[in-house]
């Protein structure tokens, strides 16, 4: 899981949205940030990652990415893009196959600075 969300960290900043999407299952959700309608499926998560790179923004881990003794893992980020940063932590749960379930991002307003 820790090496998954390497992999999606380094996917981000390459620019290339496939290699993150690539981690997903195809019935995985995306709740970015938790308390907004998930995403569900490859084709919406693909989008919102090819716009998001698109944006120009990059991933910069805060701390060791953390795994559990279940099906989940988490990292803390910050989100730097031309004009705001977001502090941003993200809880992923993983299927048998070692594929991102579901993503859901923890950050609300006091979490972004411009």
């Amino acid at each position: 899981m820790k090496a998954a969300l390497q992999r999606y960290v380094d996917g981000f900043n390459a620019g290339d949205p496939a290699a993150v999407v690539a981690l997903f299952a195809d019935d995985a959700t995306v709740e970015d940030p938790v308390g907004n309608a998930p995403l569900t499926g490859r084709d919406a998560i693909a989008e919102f990652y090819a716009n998001s790179v698109a944006a120009g923004a990059k991933l910069s881990l805060d701390g060791p990415i953390r795994g559990s003794h279940g099906n989940a893992a988490a990292m803390a980020f910050t989100v730097e893009m031309p004009d705001l940063r977001i502090r941003v932590i993200d809880v992923m749960t993983f299927d048998d196959d070692g594929k991102i379930k579901t993503m859901r991002a923890h950050w609300g307003p006091t979490d972004v600075e411009s």
